[in-house]
């Protein structure tokens, strides 16, 4: 979907060519800083997939040898899709689900309330964005014609 000029604020007339010109540019970039940043933060897990089995387990995810490889895999490669824009929805929907585990983490379980999740809650609006919106059309999925 991009921007109709009906769309741009005619506060600042002069910035109309610019919100037009970076309306695409601007979503593509928070997809792919999203999936490269998710994707970065999952690299290590995936060099050991077993090493989360306590952490897993320590949040009441048994067995953890079953979640923590899920974890580790799912950050990683959920990160690489939203990235490249390939199935999209489907891997923001899991990154979702994984950073909502996260902030229940850090507000409940280890009792640091809002400043504790205050980056995943952030996470979790931006993985939403994308399972509810898809991906734009400088996508792989927009380059198939679909939107997963």
């Amino acid at each position: 979907m991009s921007i109709t000029n009906s769309r741009v604020p005619e506060r600042i007339p002069f910035l109309r060519p610019v919100y037009l010109a970076l309306h695409n540019h601007a979503e593509t970039l928070m997809r792919v800083l999203c999936g490269v940043i998710f994707s970065v933060h999952g690299f290590p897990k995936i060099m050991d997939p077993y090493k989360a089995v306590g952490l897993v387990e320590g949040l009441g995810f048994y067995p953890g040898a079953f979640w923590s490889p899920l974890l580790s895999f799912t950050e990683f490669f959920a990160g690489i899709l939203i990235a490249v824009g390939f199935l999209t929805r489907p891997a923001a929907v899991a990154a979702t689900v994984i950073l909502l585990v996260t902030v229940y983490a850090h507000w409940v379980h280890m009792g640091q309330g809002y400043s504790g999740a205050e980056k995943s809650i952030l996470w979790v609006a931006m993985t939403i964005f994308f399972a509810v919106r898809g991906a734009n059309s400088q996508s792989i999925d927009a380059k198939l014609g679909r939107q997963f």
